[in-house]
């Protein structure tokens, strides 16, 4: 089997299992690379040994992260049963240690001199949905004027992360805003669409981002995802239900929402630091 058969009937089987498109496209890549490394091996030749020289050539010179890690292994684990009708090698069973990093939010005052610091009407809109909803950047950039509930105050997320539906919130402050913009850009189908139409670029909302960033005088590494993680921590410290922003964010588990208890203002504000009682 050649390499361009192995990646169609990949691509195949991904399609038939309802992967979404970005997923499928990043297996397929995953399995590019591989093939690529191998060189001379025939990929159903490959031995035990060699996956796990790959996956420390990954992670030693091209320093790879953990999330990119686990997707290697998960599209190469699909090679073996799906496509190569093989065993799993024993360097693919494997558990990677968990990454504990906190992520970098805005305060409430930060937020606004970002938005505040956008003149363009369609890019202020577009942080301040991003914001007001808790989306990530793809769901921003699928968003079509039928998602859009103006009666109810609702935006629907269709097939989020995990291939998930649901509803987030509509801010009023960001309706006011949307009404002015639709006027002047009367989008056809996505809700933000390109001068030539058709969706967005997600590289054009992170520079539009960076920049406001940057003109604000902000010094933390705020990305378009730092507006995410901010709207759940602004919600979480003005008394909002854990599990209620749990199902607003789309988070299968608890467990991913709580990191958020861990950097609310809330917990902090009851700690005093032991310098605080010195007489000095």
């Amino acid at each position: 089997m050649n390499k361009a058969d192995l990646l169609n009937k990949a691509k195949s089987k991904l399609y038939i299992r309802n992967y979404s498109p970005r997923t499928i496209a990043s297996y397929i890549s995953s399995l590019n690379n591989f093939a690529e490394w191998l060189i001379q091996e025939k990929v159903n030749q490959v031995t035990d040994k060699e996956v796990e020289k790959y996956l420390y050539h990954l992670k030693k010179n091209r320093n790879r992260s953990i999330s990119g890690m686990k997707q290697t292994v998960a599209s190469l684990k699909i090679l073996f049963t799906d496509i190569l009708k093989k065993e799993i090698p024993d360097s693919l069973n494997i558990r990677f240690r968990k990454e504990e990093k906190v992520p970098v939010v805005l305060s409430e005052e930060e937020v606004a001199a970002v938005i505040k610091a956008v003149n363009n009407l369609k890019h202020k809109v577009i942080l301040m949905t991003i914001y007001s909803a808790g989306l990530r950047l793809s769901e921003c950039l699928a968003l079509t004027m039928a998602d859009m509930d103006f009666d109810r105050n609702q935006i629907r997320i269709r097939q989020g992360k995990g291939k998930k539906d649901r509803q987030t919130v509509l801010s009023r402050t960001l309706l006011s805003e949307m009404k002015d913009y639709l006027i002047k850009f009367c989008p056809k189908i996505f809700l933000f669409e390109g001068q030539k139409g058709g969706r967005y670029s997600a590289s054009s909302i992170q520079a539009i981002m960076k920049r406001a960033v940057k003109k604000s005088g902000i010094k933390k590494h705020a990305t378009v995802h730092t507006l995410r993680h901010s709207f759940a921590t602004h919600l979480l410290e003005n008394g909002t239900d854990i599990r209620f922003i749990q199902e607003l964010l789309g988070h299968k588990r608890l467990e991913t929402t709580q990191i958020y208890t861990h950097i609310s203002k809330i917990a902090f504000d009851r700690i005093k630091s032991p310098l605080d009682r010195l007489s000095l």
